[in-house]
C-alpha cells in the first residue's frame, strides 16, 4: 500500500476548495503556467490566486520551476495517486470482481 505524505490533512484541505481544484484542472490541461496565466481562469485577485497556489505547493500538489524571470507551475499527480491507492482502489476491487463474475455467468448462459 502506498505511503501517504506526513501531512495528509493539508492535502485534503487543498482539495476541499473549488478554486484550488480548478487550478489543478487548469494545470492538468496545460502544465507549466505562470501566475498571470492561472489568474485568467479564476475570478479573483492575483493575491487570492497566489494564496491558493501557496497551499497547493505546501501540499505538494503543485511544484514550481524558475525559468528566467518567470515562475512556472506544474501539477504533481503523485499525492493524488497515493490517495487513490490508499482509499479508492481497494473499494474498486470487489466491484470489478463482481462485474467479472457476472460477465462469466452471462457468457455461460449463452452457450
Amino acid at each position: 500500500m502506498a505511503e501517504l505524505p506526513d501531512d495528509t490533512d493539508l492535502l485534503f484541505k487543498a482539495l476541499a476548495d473549488p478554486s484550488r481544484r480548478k487550478l489543478l484542472d487548469v494545470l492538468h490541461g496545460h502544465d507549466g503556467q505562470t501566475l498571470n496565466d492561472l489568474c485568467e481562469h479564476l475570478d479573483m485577485t492575483r493575491q487570492g490566486v497566489t494564496q491558493h497556489l501557496g497551499l497547493l505547493e505546501a501540499s505538494n500538489l503543485v511544484v514550481t520551476v524558475r525559468s528566467g524571470r518567470e515562475k512556472l507551475h506544474f501539477l504533481n499527480p503523485v499525492p493524488l495517486q497515493q490517495i487513490y491507492e490508499r482509499w479508492i482502489a481497494k473499494f474498486e476491487k470487489p466491484r470489478l470482481k463482481a462485474l467479472s463474475s457476472l460477465k462469466r455467468r452471462l457468457e455461460k448462459g449463452n452457450d
